[in-house]
């Protein structure tokens, strides 16, 4: 009789829940070490400094919305906001772990030291991790392969002092420290980045602040969570969207988003507009910052050239001076110092080598450890560590195939040249992800992949919301392994549980379309449909 096979999760979080999960569901032995004493990771909110770990602000809501966020075989509540709060995010992986009877796999309060192959890794692909329990001693354990999903937003990252720095007398602060308003009413802060992190602390201290100045270097693309007719803009991730994006030429789609986005508001006359395209770096998701620049309480200003000892001087020549505090919204670092002392996953300035973002090339012999949420999509990292998870577990299995190592580097290689040709040269931009086409690049290594022909024959229904519906997690669970019998029903009633969320007060609900714009609309959609059938 076979053993089964004993898998080490580290990390509780949005992308260790979904993978105890997965191991369980293809008969593995899950064992998930997570330092704290709860689930959620980033997304348990921490008051105080929690050096360490990762933690959002009190305020923060999530920049992607419940239907595009979801894990693949549970659907958030209908009652819940189309953008949660933290607190409903939390509330999610909570229901999410007691549904799936996760907890008694987590091992609480045990911190990982270090994860090394073991004396027979070549033959048996098995690792050691070593670790402290909630007792504080010191232990070790054998496992057949290990999933890191400890997250990216755990060091924060702050550039080289500018000149005068050391003398400034304010206090000198990053994002991750950040936890809400309290402490700024009245006084004038510098906020450093325009990022998302960057734009909602400046928005938030705009209401209670004497001034805030908003500092960027490159300027930034701002979009709204929502969209035409009060829609979540990430709805609009559609295959249909995503086809007509890979035939029309990247200067066409660039014009057309950013056209779309400038309608809102003239990015140039907010001092915001970029020199990039809109494609070619990650957007801000703010729906207020327009507003409170608008009404002056943020104020944009070029980088900073250099610190007085009260104040800060921007690179355009302008100061200002009685700053009481300037805050880093300048990201983070990312690094695997528990995985051989550092030595198995090689990072530089962001910059890494992993297949798919999850196998280190070099191990190409096993794959008996992966790498789990290490994205930045324009988008959700919830789904997309599942279906990561699904293939580590499929392969482990023995049930999907890698490329050797050549090939993984080859892959590796044709990825970071696109993304040097696409992105802005930036330490934020090593790890970027298309959500469409990133989540059928993985589907398509176990087998999850819609299969949009038989769907056209068998269901035109649910084909038709495959391809011009959102692009939600739950089609990855029509096929393949593990498939879902709720997967039609949460497709088709995806709009439902949108419209719940909003529609609290009953009112007469009409659509309206002119003849016009239908027949168009009917006509593209068939030149689509045909591309993605045949």
């Amino acid at each position: 009789m076979q053993k089964t096979k004993k898998v080490a999760i580290i990390g509780a979080g949005a992308s260790g829940l979904p993978a105890i999960k997965v191991c369980l569901e293809d008969g593995f032995e899950p064992v998930c070490f997570e330092k704290s004493g709860d689930i959620g990771g980033l997304w348990r909110y921490k008051p105080g400094e929690c050096d360490g770990e990762a933690s959002v602000m009190k305020s923060t809501v999530i920049n992607s919305s419940k239907e595009m966020t979801a894990y693949s075989d549970f659907p958030p509540p209908p009652d819940f906001a189309n953008y949660m709060h933290n607190t409903k995010m939390l509330e999610y992986f909570q229901r999410y772990a007691d549904h799936f009877q996760l907890k008694p796999y987590i091992r609480f309060h045990h911190s990982v030291l270090d994860v090394s192959r073991a004396p027979d890794f070549n033959t048996t692909g098995r690792w050691v991790v070593t670790f402290k329990d909630q007792s504080g001693v010191e232990k070790q354990e054998t496992f057949d392969g290990v999933l890191l999903a400890s997250g990216h937003h755990v060091d924060p990252y702050s550039p080289k002092p500018w000149p005068g720095q050391e003398s400034y007398t304010g206090s000198v602060l990053h994002s991750h420290s950040f936890k809400d308003h309290r402490g700024y009413e009245d006084k004038r802060v510098v906020v450093v980045g325009v990022g998302n992190s960057g734009g909602d602390i400046a928005v938030e201290l705009s209401r209670i602040a004497a001034q805030v100045y908003l500092v960027t270097r490159r300027g930034t693309w701002v979009v709204n969570r929502i969209f035409d007719k009060g829609l979540p803009v990430d709805l609009q991730t559609t295959r249909f969207t995503q086809a007509a994006k890979n035939l029309l030429p990247d200067a066409l789609t660039n014009y057309i988003l950013e056209s779309k986005l400038e309608q809102r508001f003239d990015h140039a006359k907010y001092g915001l507009k970029p020199a990039h395209r809109v494609f070619g770096a990650h957007v801000t998701v703010n729906d207020e910052l327009p507003n409170r620049i608008a009404c002056g309480t943020i104020i944009v200003k070029p980088n900073i050239a250099r610190f007085t000892t009260n104040g800060v001087v921007f690179e355009d020549g302008t100061s200002v001076e009685n700053i009481d505090a300037v805050i880093m919204s300048t990201g983070y670092s990312f690094s695997f110092p528990y995985a051989e002392g550092g030595k198995l996953i090689s990072v530089d300035e962001n910059r890494v080598r992993l297949y798919k973002f999850m196998y280190p090339p070099q191990l190409a012999g096993k794959n008996t450890l992966a790498v789990l949420g290490l994205i930045q999509p324009l988008g959700s990292i919830m789904p997309i560590s599942e279906l990561q998870a699904r293939v580590f577990c499929q392969v482990l299995a023995g049930s999907a195939e890698l490329p050797d190592e050549r090939g993984m580097n080859a892959d590796v290689d044709m990825t970071l040249t696109k993304m040097a040709k696409r992105f802005v040269a930036s330490r934020r931009h090593t790890i970027q992800v298309d959500y469409v086409p990133y989540m059928d690049e993985l589907a398509s290594l176990i087998g999850a992949y819609p299969d949009l022909k038989a769907l056209a024959l068998s269901d035109p229904l649910l084909a038709l919301k495959v391809v011009f519906g959102p692009t939600v997690p739950y089609q990855y669970r029509l096929n393949g392994p593990h498939t879902w019998n709720g997967a039609r029903e949460a497709i088709m009633q995806c709009s439902e549980r949108v419209d719940a969320a909003t529609r609290t007060r009953r009112t007469e609900h009409v659509e309206a379309t002119t003849s016009f714009m239908l027949m168009l609309y009917i006509f593209i959609a068939v030149i689509i449909a045909y591309y993605l059938l045949f």
